[in-house]
């Protein structure tokens, strides 16, 4: 009966918690601690430093090559699951001309 209490999920997780828990919070106590580095709270590129201003991508610019991206997955997991065969070849054809024109109209840069 207690083995299947202490085995039950919420009851887990509690106790997986509270011991990572204590043994977080025992490794911190006992580490080395270093100064803070002017760079912390700038935004993480990839430990490079951030261009001017002026090269950044804007939210639109970002959200429409974000879902250039989804699009173009989605049409790759589409493209797999069709059965081969004559029509279907087809049909995937008309699939990704019309893919590619959401593409180029997704990428075309508007004048600034």
């Amino acid at each position: 009966m207690i083995q299947r209490l202490l085995l039950s999920p919420p009851i887990a997780f509690i106790l997986f918690f509270g011991l990572f828990s204590l043994i977080y919070l025992a490794i911190r106590k006992r580490s080395a601690h270093g100064s803070d580095h002017p760079d912390k709270h700038l935004p993480y590129s990839g430990g490079q430093k951030l261009p001017p201003v002026e090269v950044r991508l804007s939210y639109s610019t970002y959200f429409r090559l974000g879902l250039l991206f989804g699009i173009t997955h989605v049409a790759v997991l589409v493209l797999a699951t069709f059965p081969i065969g004559i029509g279907n070849t087809a049909l995937g054809l008309v699939y990704l001309i019309g893919l590619s024109i959401s593409a180029v109209v997704l990428a075309h840069r508007k004048p600034d």
